[in-house]
């Protein structure tokens, strides 16, 4: 369990930061910008996953993932304590309601990097959650992403691709757009959102 109150006490309801869930299509540089921030502003909280999946050489629990088995994530989806889950490859990844709420109550911006259809589940789980849509600066940029080396069966190649523009046309879904036409700028963008959706806009002003 995180420990996160670190004796203070909690925020009062009115000015406590909104959930940021960053969001967009595959290939967009979600994880590069989030790597990015956390470098240079590790006080920001990312969201921990949980997951079934075991753990690989140097992952540590309660860092990279909560491992949970099969059993421990069916009461996690059965108790309500999963704010969105999803299953890939076999393995089963989900967002812990709790640790969330917790670092929220706490006053602390999180921010929490899916899919799409993650974010869309975030939304009816807690509505008040901010929803950032990274885009590419143009659709051949993401071409470029998508296509790589150009290594890939021209099938795979047409499935990623057919992805991308179901993916950008969510946008609309979301409550601002983010364009990554630059790692540093986006990344300090994208804090300066989750601060104003903080107690510390009122802080700064």
């Amino acid at each position: 369990m995180a420990a996160t109150s670190r004796g203070t006490s909690p925020v009062p309801p009115d000015v406590r930061p909104r959930l940021t869930v960053l969001s967009g299509p595959s290939g967009v540089g979600k994880s590069t910008v989030v790597a990015h921030m956390r470098k240079v502003h590790p006080e920001v909280w990312l969201s921990v996953s949980a997951t079934t999946r075991k753990p690989r050489p140097g992952e540590r629990n309660g860092v990279h993932y909560f491992f949970v088995d099969d059993e421990e994530f069916d009461k996690l989806i059965a108790n309500g304590e999963l704010l969105e889950w999803a299953e890939f490859a076999g393995n089963r990844y989900g967002t812990p309601r709790r640790a969330v709420q917790e670092r929220l109550e706490a006053g602390e911006p999180v921010l929490l990097e899916i899919d799409l259809q993650g974010a869309r589940l975030v939304r009816q789980s807690m509505a008040d959650a901010q929803l950032v849509f990274l885009a590419p600066p143009s659709w051949e940029e993401l071409v470029r992403r998508l296509t790589g080396r150009g290594t890939e069966a021209p099938e795979v190649i047409e499935r990623r691709l057919g992805a991308a523009k179901v993916e950008l046309a969510a946008e609309a879904e979301f409550d601002t757009t983010l364009v990554n036409t630059s790692v540093e700028d986006v990344a300090r963008e994208l804090l300066a959102l989750m601060l104003e959706a903080s107690g510390h806009r009122a802080a700064g002003e």
